[in-house]
């Protein structure tokens, strides 16, 4: 099909201003609304999970509401400095070697959620162990809690015309402002729908209807599995970035070699989660 023809069925991008907001010298962008409302839901459902007995084993959640506002503090830390530290090494470490003073400089983009997650999850090991409680149990409840980040997020790659899919033909593809002439797959609204709206309503079918809060890992290992899979999927239409490109053919990136092992992650956590209990050492007496 003509270049022509394609841009004529394409879709325009709409004009829509990452800045949501402008109050004097601050502005208040869309991709940064997403992070802080994403938070305050996940928030919300999580301490939606933990109130609910029925779907914990005898004597309800390990940990309370409490846990979880204590907790927030410390996922903020964990996505914030692993996903940068993320980013810096498997995304763009030899720019990084030479600019040691630009890894601090989150405000100038660059953050990978692979980075993202592992900071989060050591996070988790560190907060549960202190309180003595398993931190597969809490990764069930912040990993459901995640796909609200997930969906929206994506939604402000999208309005920042930003990680934007492969060259296409199809009717419903983009021309992005700044990715050249030619449509693209919206890959970032791909992105969210599969990893926020299609793995949020998976995961809350295994809570709610099949109980599995009360195996811990399982959810959580489900959520790895799922992302990894959604991730691969539409690393297919994604346009890998520009510094890395292929690392083989024309199909495998870097984010498909990431995503890879959490593949069999996912089915370990999942398999191994019937042999645990909710509490790493004997559940504390109450009065």
């Amino acid at each position: 099909m003509p270049p022509l023809e394609i841009n004529q069925l394409a879709i325009v991008f709409p004009a829509i201003d990452p800045v949501a907001l402008q109050i004097g010298p601050l502005s208040v962008h869309w991709y940064g609304i997403g992070y802080v409302v994403s938070i305050l839901l996940g928030w919300w459902f999580a301490r939606l999970l933990v109130s609910t007995p029925r779907l914990w084993p005898e004597g309800g959640a390990p940990f309370g509401k409490e846990d979880l506002d204590d907790f927030l503090t410390w996922a903020v830390i964990g996505i914030i400095a692993g996903g940068r530290l993320g980013y810096v090494l498997f995304y763009n470490l030899g720019y990084y070697l030479s600019n040691p003073l630009q890894i601090p400089a989150v405000w100038d983009g660059g953050m990978s959620f692979h980075g993202g997650a592992l900071g989060t999850i050591v996070a988790m090991m560190l907060f549960a162990r202190s309180r003595g409680f398993t931190a597969f149990s809490l990764l069930d409840v912040i990993a459901t809690a995640s796909c609200f980040g997930m969906f929206l997020v994506r939604i402000a790659n999208f309005i920042n015309s930003e990680l934007w899919g492969r060259t296409t033909d199809v009717a419903w593809g983009v021309i992005f402002p700044n990715g050249g002439p030619e449509p693209r797959h919206p890959s970032q609204l791909y992105e969210s729908f599969l990893e926020g709206a299609v793995l949020f309503a998976v995961l809350n079918l295994l809570i709610w209807k099949y109980g599995k809060l009360k195996s811990p890992g399982f959810i959580g290992g489900a959520w790895v599995l799922g992302y990894g899979v959604a991730r691969i999927i539409v690393e297919f239409f994604r346009q890998p970035d520009a510094h890395l490109g292929y690392l083989a053919g024309d199909w495998l990136t870097m984010g498909m070699v990431l995503s890879i092992p959490m593949l069999l992650i996912g089915v370990w956590g999942m398999a191994t989660a019937s042999q645990r209990s909710v509490w790493r050492t004997q559940r504390p007496e109450t009065s």
